[in-house]
């Protein structure tokens, strides 16, 4: 393996055009670090799984993702992907220049450059757990790998609105929480089958998520209760809730709290299942994938990512 020099990979299309105009600036950062580094842009959706897969196949073992969550969940899938070494064998960074940065948060990851540059340097690991699911989009089955968390129902609808919103250019921190308020007009909560370590129930869902680490929507904390490295699913299911409850308890979906609501149930777990109507969607660590029958599976300390210190 190469373990000299860096593969950068840099989404300038990350933090609604943040990433292209702050590059030149990171740029400068990791120069004058003295870091050694190779600079990959991604031209597509996807295409920084291309580049660390190719990478990785080339003999090289450290990465460093510039970009949002969803650069991070693309470079976690082609580490999957390429068969030549062990995926603890790569060390991954990040550099954050996304809208919801929360895989960096739990490992307090600086927002800065320069402190994340410095993180980075430092090479302090940790292997965390991956996800994988199974899930079905134009008639077939695909599979995602994810190391943050996966969100279905009311959560996924937001993340897809919020999505399609960045495609148009639009960005900022306010961005999903709009998405909230003009999703939640709309919503209706399906009944769905749910697995969980093979118990079998029904449930109307509101939203559904299975973490692995705390954070999502920009630094929500729905599952406070996620270990990064306990290989188990934390699961925090909202059932049928009316509107202005839901308003109500903005804060607690904040601060953690939400999982002391009467609506709210939670679960640790190694597999989960779940099939609701087509329109229970799904995504992982910001990505809208398709609906279900979905289908979840832990893969215990199966990445090895540079932190700062993990949330407690």
């Amino acid at each position: 393996m190469n373990n000299s020099k860096w593969i950068v990979i840099v989404n300038r299309a990350a933090g609604g055009g943040k990433t292209a105009r702050d590059w030149p600036a990171i740029a400068t950062i990791l120069d004058n670090n003295d870091i050694g580094y190779e600079t990959h842009f991604t031209r597509r959706r996807l295409h920084a799984s291309v580049i660390a897969r190719n990478k990785i196949r080339e003999g090289y073992s450290k990465i460093i993702v510039v970009g949002g969550d969803g650069t991070m969940n693309e470079v976690i899938n082609g580490v999957f992907a390429q068969q030549r070494v062990s995926t603890t064998e790569v060390m991954l960074g990040m550099i954050s220049v996304g809208t919801g940065n929360d895989w960096a948060r739990m490992f307090n990851i600086p927002h800065n450059y320069e402190g994340a540059v410095e993180v980075i340097k430092h090479q302090k690991t940790f292997v965390q757990d991956a996800g994988l699911v199974y899930y079905r989009k134009n008639g077939k089955t695909w599979k995602r790998y994810f190391i943050n968390i996966a969100g279905m129902g009311f959560g996924a609808r937001v993340v897809e609105r919020s999505n399609r919103m960045k495609a148009r250019g639009k960005s900022g921190p306010l961005l999903y929480f709009y998405n909230i308020f003009y999703s939640l007009m709309r919503y209706r909560a399906p009944e769905a089958s749910i697995e969980i370590d093979g118990n079998s129930f029904m449930r109307k869902v509101f939203t559904m998520n299975v973490g692995i680490g705390k954070f999502n929507g920009g630094g929500m904390v729905q599952v406070p209760h996620a270990i990064a490295d306990d290989g188990l699913y934390s699961i925090t299911l909202i059932r049928k809730i009316g509107k202005l409850n839901v308003i109500a308890n903005i804060k607690r979906l904040y601060n953690g709290s939400i999982i002391k609501h009467s609506r709210v149930e939670t679960y640790m777990a190694r597999t989960v299942q779940i099939d609701g109507p087509p329109r229970f969607q799904i995504e992982t660590d910001g990505e809208t994938l398709g609906h279900g029958p979905a289908s979840f599976r832990i893969i215990p300390h199966s990445i090895k990512v540079i932190a700062g210190e993990i949330s407690a």
